[in-house]
């Protein structure tokens, strides 16, 4: 398993501070100039039969591009996203730090653009990329609480697991290109938290196996009559008691404790 300390130490130029913030006021740019008609949007979208005709700009400027809102709603949800986007990108950086988090996103485009080629005709989105933040950033802090539409306060675990739900959903019923860009995204994800998901499912079975040995001990009696097997489980009334004259621990019932034949060690291994 690489060591992203060691690796940085080779690659730590790559970092962008504030990485977040400039893909934001990118897409800000190119969202107004898109209302202002200054812009035909189209010409910074990216396909690999594009980038392989010579526009090589296309596989860095369509991480800019994002859906033009139709509404005074859509303005309000885009604004909202991209909100979120930067308070998980800082957040996402200042725990990692700048280099990690560049490294992040990085693998994920990377990915996305490599994998595209596989379909060279086919338009790629920004949309998986982004969402992958999100996806980390509700994996390291899945108590984090959004309030959604001003009034309703959610767990952002649980909108993960329905973000989870939708890229399974797209995966199953999209085409080749949409599953390679959701693979692509996964992947990233799978890079950094893949070794901690396996660890946490392992403690969870080793943890799971340990309860179940308490609820086994739990359950066995503790005293069980040697004659007649009756137990301080399925009599709990009964004052069990054990006989000093029979070889080993050997237990008995108020019936039993003084009408029964004593357990002695023979030489040849059996009791009498």
């Amino acid at each position: 398993m690489f060591s992203l300390d060691k690796l940085e130490r080779y690659l730590g130029w790559i970092a962008v501070r504030n990485v977040s913030l400039y893909l934001i006021v990118g897409q800000v740019f190119v969202l107004l100039a898109t209302m202002l008609r200054s812009l035909d949007p189209t010409v910074l979208m990216y396909a690999p039969f594009l980038l392989l005709e010579g526009e090589w700009w296309r596989v860095v400027s369509f991480l800019f591009v994002i859906p033009l809102p139709t509404s005074l709603f859509g303005f309000v949800f885009t604004a909202f996203g991209w909100y979120l986007f930067y308070l998980m990108g800082n957040a996402l950086e200042d725990h990692w730090g700048s280099f990690r988090f560049t490294l992040y996103l990085l693998l994920s485009y990377a990915a996305t653009v490599a994998l595209s080629f596989i379909t060279p005709g086919a338009p790629v989105t920004n949309m998986f990329i982004l969402g992958s933040v999100f996806l980390a950033f509700a994996f390291l802090n899945p108590d984090f609480e959004l309030v959604l539409f001003f009034i309703l306060p959610v767990k952002i675990k649980w909108l993960a697991l329905i973000a989870w739900g939708w890229n399974g959903f797209l995966f199953a019923t999209g085409g080749l290109p949409q599953k390679l860009q959701i693979a692509a995204s996964v992947g990233s994800f799978l890079v950094f938290f893949g070794g901690t998901m396996i660890r946490t499912i392992r403690q969870g079975r080793r943890t799971a196996a340990r309860r179940v040995e308490r609820e086994i001990e739990e359950a066995a009696p503790r005293h069980r009559c040697y004659v007649c097997g009756k137990t301080d489980k399925t009599n709990p009334e009964l004052d069990f008691r054990y006989c000093s004259q029979c070889a080993g621990d050997q237990c008995y019932c108020p019936e039993h404790i003084r009408n029964h034949a004593h357990v002695v060690a023979a030489d040849d291994g059996k009791s009498a």
